[in-house]
């Protein structure tokens, strides 16, 4: 594609944005509240539990707050980590069920944003450096990595609610 076609087609995005803005972006004193109470859990899939919970409970601190069965598939274990603000991160198992590699698919998981203190992204950084986990920085304040089934991790030690000094909530 010639530069000419990316800025048209990029100039063709931006006011596609512009026009969903302008008709669905209600000003926040004129938002109405949300029907939700928050997340409760996003849930993932692990390949191996034991494996999952080293790195999200040792490594990035996430404490491991329940271990059970899964009621829909035998053998199978569904399991919660503490993300913080009362929100928990999932994960199950499936034993016995090919459920392939990681893939970024239309309709899946791009990434999941986690939210931590200044200090604490600083101290994490370390951590996953020391433990070999390749990452990559945005803005200072943002880390991207995989987890050890590919799933892609942010660290960002903006507030809820802020992207890049910007509110968004």
């Amino acid at each position: 594609m010639s530069t000419t076609d990316e800025q048209e087609r990029s100039q063709r995005f931006a006011e596609q944005r512009d026009r969903i803005r302008a008709e669905h972006l209600k000003p926040v004193a004129s938002r109405p509240a949300s029907s939700a109470r928050g997340l409760h859990h996003a849930a993932l899939i692990s390949s191996d539990v034991e494996r999952t919970v080293r790195f999200y409970q040792d490594l990035l601190e996430f404490p491991l707050t329940e271990l059970i069965e899964n009621r829909d598939y035998a053998g199978s274990s569904h399991f919660f980590f503490d993300i913080g603000n009362g929100n928990l991160l999932a994960f199950f198992d499936f034993p016995g069920l090919d459920v392939g590699p990681y893939r970024e698919v239309l309709g899946g998981l791009h990434h999941i944003a986690i939210s931590v203190e200044p200090g604490r992204w600083d101290h994490l950084r370390t951590k996953l450096i020391d433990a070999g986990v390749e990452l990559v920085e945005h803005s200072e304040v943002s880390m991207y990595f995989r987890d050890p089934d590919g799933a892609r991790l942010e660290l960002i030690a903006d507030p809820l609610g802020e992207m890049y000094g910007s509110h968004v909530l």
